[in-house]
Parts: C-alpha cells; structure tokens; sequence
C-alpha cells in the first residue's frame, strides 16, 4: 500500500509541476486570452499528447474562458494506425478533427532518396495547419515543441547558419493571420518522458523522419543531454541566456548602433542590465565557470 501511495504521490507532483511550468509560460508571454479557440496540434507523439492533457486541465482552473479543438495531419504514412488517435480523442470528450492529406507522398517523390525530408514536410504541414485553423475558426495554434526542442533549434542555427535564432514561444504567421504558440516552452523533455509513462500515451512513432538515421538535430539532442550529464545546469543557464540578450555586447548593428554610440553618463533600457564593460570581465566568468561566484541577477522562476 505504501509503494502505491507513494507512485502516486510522485505522479501528481509531476502533473502539479508540468501544470506550473505550462500556465507560467502562458502567462508570461500572454498565449492564451478569455475567448480564445486554440486549435492543439496533435501527432501521436509524447509531447502533443502531454500539452493537450495539460491543457485540458488548465482551461478546468482558468479565470478565462477558451476552447480547445484538437488536430491531427494524417499525412497517410505507410502504416499508420489511423484508428488510434480518435479513439483516443473520442475517451477524452475533446472536440476533435483529422485532417487527411498525402503529403508522405509529395515528399518522397520530390526529396531525393537520403536527402533530409524534415524541411518539405515542415513546409506543407504548416501550410494546411493554417488553412485549417481557418476553417475551424481557432485564434490560437498550439504546437508541442518543448524546452529541449528550442535549445535544439538554437544549437542548429547557431553552427549551421549563423544566426542566433530559436524557437519563439509565441509567433505571429507570415501572411499575418495566425498565432502560433508553444505552450511547452519551458518544460523539459525528460520531463515529458516520465509524464507519458505515468499516463500511457497510444503513442505512434513517425515512420517519415524517425526512420532518418544520424540528422543534425539528434546530434544537437545529444550534445545537450552529454552536457547535463557531465556540467548539471549548463543546458538551464543556456536556456536562461535566451531570456536575457544584451546587443550592445554582441555585434548586429542592426540591433544596436555601434555607429552613433557616444559618451554618456546614463544608461537606459537593455543597457542598463548590461553590466556596461564588465560583462568582458574575464576574471568573473571564470568564477562563474568554477562555481565561485552566483549569478542570480536575472534569471526568470523557472
């Protein structure tokens, strides 16, 4: 009785948990308002099955009011068990819709045999999202990239492209008539993980790009999981890095005028958090790097 007491003691901590972390980047980056119909993107997978549910449990204790209409692109993969998920959606007593469209078969035709399919398929999924958001009359689209997925995404633009760019946690469509959120923005996956096995997910596996051995993105998942292992909290304070950019300390000129910089006692907005020189202190990121000094600043309560 104990032991049973105890699993679900420490289930309900990770619902608590994944609930805390879900509402508070909800709330912090505004991605859901009273009257909202969020359209929930759902592929069968660990992480859009664990936003749903939280989700669902949210909308119960929200000061606001929305709805939730859950979407799945049957992209008609090679096996795919297309029972599964309205089944599923059905128990739950979800509004629900699949969307089918072949699109396995555009990209195999049009991306050369050991060519990365993940781009194309990309492209045509966000496309019919949209046009289905539209149809559904969703004001939201909640997609179920989680924290390590952002830190991927950084990684890869980072040695790939030369960008510093991320995930968004909340982004306004191209065209401009869509708003895209991810309400997982600050959970980790391992913590998903854990949340799927307590709740016994019908997860499907994707055939398309899980069958795509050695891609770039893996290796990033990789690198950051060595990193935790070996430096606990490196992969935490690089992801606290992204909430607090400083241009003046890097080198777009287009986000901070270098040009017209001139000699003045007072600073104002970023730059006043910048630390002015001394963030090219050495000697103090050195003791940051050893642990001797804690930098405790601006980190959000994550």
């Amino acid at each position: 009785m104990g032991d049973i007491r105890k699993i679900v003691f420490e289930e309900n901590k990770l619902e608590k948990k994944l609930c805390r972390l879900v509402g508070q980047a909800i709330g912090e980056f505004g991605m859901i308002e009273d009257g909202d119909k969020v359209m929930v993107c759902v592929s069968g997978g660990k992480d859009s099955y664990a936003m749903l549910d939280i989700l669902m449990k949210l909308r119960e204790r929200a000061p606001i009011n929305f709805e939730i209409v859950a979407v799945n692109l049957d992209q008609k993969q090679p096996n795919f068990p297309a029972e599964i998920l309205p089944n599923y959606l059905k128990s739950l007593g979800v509004q629900f819709h699949i969307e089918e469209q072949d699109t396995y078969s555009i990209v195999k035709r049009v991306v050369p045999e050991g060519k990365t399919t993940c781009g194309l398929c990309s492209r045509l999924r966000r496309g019919i999202l949209y046009r289905v958001a539209d149809e559904l009359g969703a004001t939201k689209i909640a997609l179920g990239h989680h924290r390590d997925d952002i830190l991927e995404t950084l990684m890869l633009n980072m040695f790939y492209a030369g960008k510093l760019k991320g995930m968004p946690p909340k982004l306004r469509s191209d065209d401009g008539k869509h708003i895209v959120i991810r309400p997982l923005a600050y959970v980790p996956e391992k913590l998903l993980e854990r949340y799927a096995g307590d709740m016994n997910f019908p997860i499907i596996p994707c055939d398309l790009c899980g069958s795509q051995p050695n891609l770039q993105r893996q290796v990033m998942k990789e690198m950051l999981r060595d990193w935790e292992k070996k430096h606990p909290g490196r992969v935490e304070n690089l992801f606290r890095s992204m909430h607090h950019i400083v241009p003046s300390h890097l080198m777009d000129s287009e986000a901070f005028d270098f040009k017209n910089l001139e000699i003045s006692t007072e600073l104002t907005g970023i730059a006043a958090r910048s630390s002015g020189d001394k963030a090219i202190d050495e000697s103090e990121l050195d003791e940051l790097a050893c642990g001797t000094l804690v930098q405790g600043t601006y980190n959000p309560p994550l």
